[in-house]
């Protein structure tokens, strides 16, 4: 009989297979392209949340997990994403994404996950972030349909999850202090006021509405995780390393609904 698989082993299993799932997909037009561009912002962020979590020991196998699958994700996009470039604005965006991309890799695979390096993670994060949201918002405005405005927009709230969870871990591990609380408490309200936006929106088919329901009962939990930093324990960054990735999987299926949506 076939031995059972450990938690631990299945969860990184789900993992890769999520990761299997998206890279499976080409850029066929602009809405594809959008939901792209916003998945390479929001793997700036999980990829930080991911170092943090090695760093400190949580959920490790399943954060190697993450953190492989995602470098991996993150390349094949940036490809993608430069072949497709409609525009010489656009494309130079995304060969600014990739030198910018490659001090980030260099660090994240360069070495253990250290406390020293953690605000170098971040700052690369962000310059990474940065240029990754500017190709975004290119490729929106080149679609110009109110479409490719809710791919882009259910996209950001895919990387505010996972920016929230980076925060949270970084602030654990004291890589990040009481006075960057500011950046958390930001990206919060942007969550808060973008699902608020997708909700009421007169395109919502059924399904949509109902995934919709479903990400308004995670963040619920997702925002009490968010608010438990007390202690050793290490049940609580693990509550909010496995919760962001719940929020990821719903905003997955939410952001690729919008961007088959019909047109």
């Amino acid at each position: 009989m076939m031995k059972p698989l450990a938690l631990p082993q299945l969860m990184c299993m789900l993992v890769l297979a999520f990761a299997s799932h998206l890279a499976q997909a080409q850029i066929t037009d602009i809405n594809s392209a959008i939901n792209r561009a916003g998945r390479e912002r929001m793997l700036s962020q999980r990829m930080a949340k991911a170092y943090f979590q090695i760093g400190q020991g949580i959920d490790t196998e399943r954060s190697k997990a993450v953190l492989d699958s995602s470098i991996a994700l993150f390349d094949r996009q940036l490809v993608e994403l430069k072949n497709y470039a409609p525009t010489p604005e656009i494309k130079s965006t995304y060969l600014q994404l990739e030198k910018a991309w490659l001090a980030y890799k260099d660090v994240l695979v360069g070495s253990t996950p250290s406390k020293a390096n953690g605000k170098t993670v971040l700052a690369l994060s962000d310059e990474v972030l940065a240029l990754a949201h500017q190709g975004t918002v290119q490729l929106e405005r080149h679609s110009n349909t109110s479409l490719g405005y809710l791919v882009n927009l259910s996209g950001r709230q895919r990387m505010l999850s996972q920016r929230l969870a980076m925060f949270y871990q970084a602030a654990v591990w004291n890589v990040i202090g009481l006075q960057d609380n500011a950046e958390s408490e930001k990206a919060q309200k942007e969550f808060a006021d973008g699902l608020r936006e997708l909700s009421s929106t007169a395109v919502n088919t059924p399904a949509l509405s109902e995934e919709l329901k479903l990400l308004k009962q995670q963040w619920f939990f997702f925002e009490n995780a968010l608010k438990q930093r007390t202690g050793a324990d290490k049940s609580l960054p693990l509550n909010v390393a496995t919760t962001s990735e719940r929020m990821l999987q719903l905003l997955e299926n939410i952001v690729n609904l919008y961007e088959k949506s019909p047109k």
